[in-house]
Parts: structure tokens; sequence; C-alpha cells
């Protein structure tokens, strides 16, 4: 059996792909508490809370990025982390004011949003309700 040197990792949000390359080591933040993940690590599967998950690159850079809660999955080589929001940072100082700006404005986004949905369907309910009423 050959032991492996990196592992291929994704990082999808439901919009789109984060990040996709490879890695030589990688740590988060599970409900339990920190870990760490290697190449030949065993088969792993976890719940991801909201974190920074660090992506250590075969040239010694590292890649830092800002998640919301989460799946990680790594099996083989391959490690997909599924994440609700997530932003890449380009080091930890700058990383918490790039996850607040970015998750503030999403959070805003998404109460427009329910909201022009809840009005959608209150607009809905009344005409069904119009529809019921006897024509006279």
């Amino acid at each position: 059996m050959s032991m492996a040197t990196d592992m291929d990792v994704t990082l999808r949000l439901p919009t789109r792909t984060l990040f996709e390359g490879t890695a030589t080591r990688l740590t988060g933040v599970a409900p339990n508490g920190a870990f760490g993940i290697l190449p030949n690590h065993i088969d792993f599967v976890t719940a991801l809370v909201p974190s920074v998950l660090t992506v250590g690159r075969a040239d010694g850079t590292e890649e830092i990025f800002g998640l919301d809660e989460g799946l990680l999955v790594k099996k083989g080589r391959d490690v997909t982390v599924a994440t609700l929001r997530g932003v890449r940072g380009e080091d930890l100082g700058t990383l918490r004011d790039t996850v607040e700006a970015s998750f503030v404005r999403m959070d805003e986004e998404e109460r427009q949003a329910r909201s022009a949905l809840s009005r959608l369907e209150a607009d809905m309910v009344r005409r069904f309700a119009e529809l019921k009423r006897p024509q006279g």
C-alpha cells in the first residue's frame, strides 16, 4: 500500500466552489473540538461548527477560511467540505472583518428574501380566499 503525500480538497458553498486544490494537512473545528487531518488519515465524517478552517499546501503556504456550520467528508485522498457560508481570508487578522462583513450582508439578504416570500405567501392565501367566496 502506497502512502499518500497530499489530499484533494474541495470546499463547496450552495452556489459555488470556494476552494479546490491539493493539501498536505487540514485543520477544522467539530462540535466536540478541533481536529487535524493528514493525507493518510482514516476515512472521516464530521459536522463543522462556525469556525476557521485551514488548508496547508505543499509549498508551505496556508489557505484560511471562515466557515459557517457544515459537513466534512474525507474518503481516501478526497476531502469535501460543504458549508452554508464561507469566505477566504488573507490572514487571521483580516479574516474576522471579512467574515463579519460577508455574513452580515448575507444575513440581510436572507432577511429580505424571507420578507418577500412572506408577502408572496400572504398574497396567495388572500387570492385563494377570494376564490372560495360565493359568487353572488
